[in-house]
């Protein structure tokens, strides 16, 4: 019996980890209290919670203090731009790129409209932002500067170098700060938060095989933060409201696995998504790979986004989707819009092209046969399509 299905949409989210699942359930069973309850249901709610961020904070080399748990990386985002934002003061400069996910991006547009400075930084062809952009967006800048990048970009799969971007902050003569939004290098790609002088990081446990409504905030001991919502301590006060302890014991142990296993998969997938890049560059005449270069250190491993002419990505989507194989045309947070990929437009391309990008992406329950599955059912839809 052949393949049924094949997932290649792993950056829009993962399918839980059968581990994760088993413990989600049993937490689940256990008629967790209320986190902020003495009794004993509260304090046994407590104790998962405790030792979830004790998990996380070993998972990501920061401390407990550190991990500010959230419902994803949306919140995540909007909790570090706005609270960051508030707490440095009037007068502050949100500089950031228009590549960034939406979550980022209509954070800064909103933000100007309501008269804060934002300066923007272009990006290149391949998603990499330009230096001379972001030292010009500095220069111009004469007010403390929260800095806001993907680490790595949700469509194409662009790496930025953070550690480089953090020296160049650190030369500015502004006081600066550093968000980078980490969704979708969790688990991908090794991470070093100190070594980078980041100030605050979002991650999201989904995309590594984690309940979908969990997520985390990192914030650097002592960079400023203000609470986007109020009515209770939890969360130290950041993020108030009855924490759900079976689910951020279950996010808890796919951060932790992700991250432990982040060596191997990182090999394991890069290997898988060069071989899909190779086949349908051989199969589907005028494909153009998105981002930067097929084996390039810059590219998250698990990401391949392609672009083919006169084509429609949702199109596309909807026929690998009759034909058992789930992708994405862009972001998923945008995928019922028609609007042209905003991430495309910011490198350069035309609406047209920027709306016949495909993402396919792989993660941890991905096969070779899942692949070539894709390979079949893309080369037979562009023979189709060339045939009319």
């Amino acid at each position: 019996m052949g393949l049924e299905r094949a997932y290649l949409d792993h950056n829009s989210t993962s399918p839980l980890r059968p581990e994760v699942r088993e413990l989600w359930s049993e937490l689940t069973e256990k008629n967790l209290g209320n986190p902020s309850s003495l009794h004993r249901s509260g304090r046994a709610a407590r104790h998962v919670i405790d030792v979830a961020r004790e998990q996380t904070a070993a998972a990501l080399k920061v401390d407990e203090e550190e991990v500010v748990f959230t419902s994803g990386g949306t919140e995540s985002n909007n909790l570090a731009l706005w609270g960051a934002l508030d707490a440095m003061g009037a007068g502050t400069a949100l500089i950031t790129t228009r590549a960034e996910h939406s979550s980022v991006l209509e954070v800064a547009e909103q933000a100007e409209r309501r008269g804060i400075q934002v300066r923007w930084i272009e990006v290149d062809g391949s998603g990499a932002l330009r230096w001379e952009s972001l030292r010009a967006a500095l220069a111009a800048t004469d007010s403390p500067a929260l800095v806001s990048v993907h680490l790595a970009n949700n469509e194409v799969g662009t790496i930025q170098p953070v550690r480089d971007l953090a020296g160049e902050l650190t030369r500015a003569e502004i006081e600066t700060r550093l968000h980078v939004d980490a969704v979708q290098a969790l688990g991908r790609i090794p991470l070093d938060l100190r070594g980078w002088n980041v100030d605050y990081a979002s991650f999201s446990a989904h995309k590594v095989g984690g309940p979908i409504g969990a997520g985390v905030l990192f914030r650097r001991k002592g960079a400023p933060l203000e609470p986007r919502s109020y009515g209770g301590g939890q969360e130290l006060g950041l993020r108030p409201g009855t924490e759900n302890a079976a689910l951020l014991g279950a996010a808890a142990l796919a951060i932790e696995i992700a991250s432990r296993e982040q060596p191997s998969a990182q090999t394991r997938l890069r290997s898988l998504a060069l071989e899909l890049w190779q086949q349908l560059r051989d199969s589907l005449p005028g494909v153009q790979l998105l981002g930067p270069d097929s084996e390039s250190d810059m590219r998250l491993p698990n990401t391949v986004a392609i672009l083919l002419p006169d084509t429609d990505g949702k199109v596309l989507v909807t026929a690998l989707d009759l034909a058992g194989c789930e992708a994405s045309a862009g972001s998923a947070c945008a995928s019922g819009s028609l609007e042209p990929s905003h991430v495309l437009l910011a490198m350069g391309f035309d609406s047209d092209d920027a709306r016949a990008g495909l993402r396919l992406s792989l993660g941890w329950n991905t096969t070779r046969e899942d692949c070539q599955h894709a390979v079949d059912v893309l080369r037979k839809i562009n023979a189709s399509s060339r045939a009319t």
